[in-house]
């Protein structure tokens, strides 16, 4: 449900991206073109990308990419004994 969400906003930011070019480069109405292409810019990054992340990450153990003084020491000691 959330991937077909995504979806759609993706797909309705590329549109607005295409439009606030459309805008720039045939209108050439550059206030207005900017707005728009900046708006979908802040859609893509304050809505699209935290929902993408949720949805890539969610159920997966984050843990193996902390660095926690474990897997720090696992580290030291993988690289001491390829040299």
């Amino acid at each position: 449900m959330l991937k077909k969400v995504l979806l759609i906003l993706f797909i309705l930011d590329l549109l607005g991206f295409g439009v606030g070019f459309y805008v720039l480069q045939g209108l050439k109405d550059a206030f207005l073109g900017h707005r728009i292409v900046g708006f979908s810019l802040l859609g893509l990054i304050l809505v699209i990308m935290p929902i993408f992340l949720y949805v890539r990450y969610k159920g997966k153990d984050l843990n193996k990419y902390l660095l926690t003084k474990e897997n720090l020491d696992k580290m030291r000691d993988q690289s001491q004994g390829k040299i």
